[in-house]
């Protein structure tokens, strides 16, 4: 992923950042939202309403912004932001992994010295969870450099596997960092998150600015807590109406890259809003979210609401203050869709907006089912699998692979029973359906990964997938075909061993 702050060297950066900083107006970020409410959240559990404040004590708004300029505003110290302007902000948390861990760990100390410790010690967070099950040497490695890391720097959130024959014997790991983040509470509403990971975004959906860069910025991050970042653009997508029982989030988000392209939101924030948006669970808008990158947007945003705050109780006693667009914020463009008209999709080879109904793919023979992911891998993506193998009483055709997104969600298989299913578990009627046994929490074959990973496309076949990509080569093999698809398209398919539209079977 390019970097924010193209080719300037670290030396570079911390010149620029010292003469900016001398600049910088210290007036506290605007934080009045489109009805003139703030909230500070401030323990786990949110108020039932947000407080009313006078104009004494938040000051007058001297433009309006968006909910993504706000929450820039507020890490910038500044009282308002404009899209293109440059912004040095502050940093409320940094991810990485096993993939891009040790290269952003290697710059940190070429340019702060070996010796150097991180800004915050509590703030970075470290994630294993790519090349996680192989035996690949190199993969291996890569985690025995971030172990040493995280404990020469006492890294208070690393959260570590050693036992890879048991993924249960290891009760810090959890899995797909993305979700992982969510589930340990990362992802507050109103403030900043970077991640050497493209698909950091997904923490948006927690009216969070989440967004992925480079190793040469999560470096300088690692030094100093701060980050030069340009104020995107905001694009404002209005999704209402009732969603139809057969369409999930994953077709709203392939129904909005086959509209814009993938790069129609190149470097954009996008804004979900709309009384659809209102209605979709957590895990829903992670998914919504997790794919504005597949549209080459900077981030992606869905302003906080009862169902954000009771997601993150329990997981957190940090505060937070959520930002909200104001009525009169000025968006790039708006972009409207009434949802209750919407089929089941797919996106079909090589590209994330290369869009088609699922019934017009009823044709395309397929060799294998991959249902996991960041993208599609949560309990509730899980959970519409099982429920489409429940009604049908048929078993899968072709090889369907089950990767839950972390070990949380592999507990939820074994132990929640699917609605509607007579209390049988996801594991449970997977196993009646005769797919593979649900596989260690990783991102797995999603990103292809050493030729040992379980479920790879190692040959020229057809799969439909849960992922977010379908480039030449993401699942492996450079000749494999991808099907990007909701779980239901994926669950359906995989029962037919053809593309298939979901309500065949609902």
């Amino acid at each position: 992923m390019a970097s924010t702050i193209g080719t300037a060297s670290i030396s570079q950066q911390l010149r620029l950042k010292n003469e900016s900083l001398d600049g910088l107006n210290r007036q506290k970020a605007c934080t009045a939202c489109s009805k003139n409410k703030s909230v500070v959240i401030r323990a786990v559990k949110a108020p039932t309403q947000l407080q009313q404040r006078s104009p004494a004590s938040t000051g007058t708004v001297k433009q309006a912004m968006t909910m993504t300029e706000k929450i820039l505003a507020r890490a910038a110290e500044k009282a308002t932001v404009s899209p293109g302007e440059n912004l040095w902000v502050n940093v409320d948390t940094l991810m990485t992994h096993d993939v891009s861990g040790p290269g952003t760990i290697g710059i940190f100390k070429r340019e702060f010295g070996p010796q150097a410790k991180v800004w915050d010690h509590e703030k970075i967070v470290i994630i294993p969870d790519h090349y996680i099950f192989t035996n690949d040497e190199r993969a291996n490695r890569n985690v025995d450099i971030i172990r040493d890391f995280a404990q020469e720097q006492n890294i208070k959130y690393f959260y570590d596997i050693k036992d890879r024959s048991n993924f249960k014997a290891n009760p810090d790991y959890k899995g797909v960092c993305h979700i992982a983040l969510a589930q340990e509470g990362h992802c507050k509403p109103g403030e900043v998150l970077f991640g050497t990971d493209s698909h950091t975004c997904n923490a948006g959906a927690f009216g969070q600015f989440a967004t992925g860069i480079g190793n040469t910025d999560a470096g300088f991050i690692m030094g100093t807590g701060k980050l030069l970042i340009k104020v995107p653009p905001t694009l404002r997508f209005i999704l209402d109406g009732d969603i139809p029982h057969y369409v999930l989030a994953k077709d709203l988000i392939l129904q909005i890259i086959g509209e814009i392209t993938i790069s129609g939101g190149t470097y954009r924030a996008m804004e979900f809003t709309g009384s659809a948006v209102e209605k979709l669970t957590m895990e829903d808008r992670m998914t919504l979210c997790n794919m504005v990158i597949e549209a080459g947007g900077k981030n992606g945003v869905i302003a906080a609401d009862q169902i954000t705050f009771d997601y993150l109780e329990g997981k957190t006693m940090s505060s937070f203050e959520p930002q909200y667009s104001d009525e009169a914020a000025r968006y790039f463009k708006e972009y409207r869709f009434d949802v209750s008209k919407l089929e089941p999709l797919v996106a079909k080879p090589h590209s994330p907006d290369n869009r088609a109904l699922a019934r017009e793919c009823r044709h395309v023979k397929i060799d294998r089912v991959y249902i996991g992911s960041c993208t599609g891998g949560k309990t509730e993506d899980f959970l519409s699998v099982a429920k489409l193998f429940s009604s049908s009483g048929q078993k899968v055709k072709v090889p369907t692979f089950l990767v839950p997104a972390t070990q949380k969600v592999w507990m939820d298989l074994y132990t929640i029973p699917v609605p509607g299913a007579n209390g049988k578990t996801c594991a449970q009627i997977f196993e009646d359906a005769g797919c593979d046994t649900p596989a260690s929490p990783n991102c797995g074959a999603c990103m292809g990964g050493p030729r040992d990973t379980y479920a790879r496309v190692n040959e020229p076949q057809v799969c439909v997938s849960t992922t977010n990509r379908n480039f030449p080569g993401r699942m492996g093999h450079k000749e494999g075909q991808i099907y990007l698809a909701s779980p239901y398209t994926a669950a359906a398919s995989a029962l037919t061993g053809f593309v298939t539209d979901p309500r065949d079977f609902l």
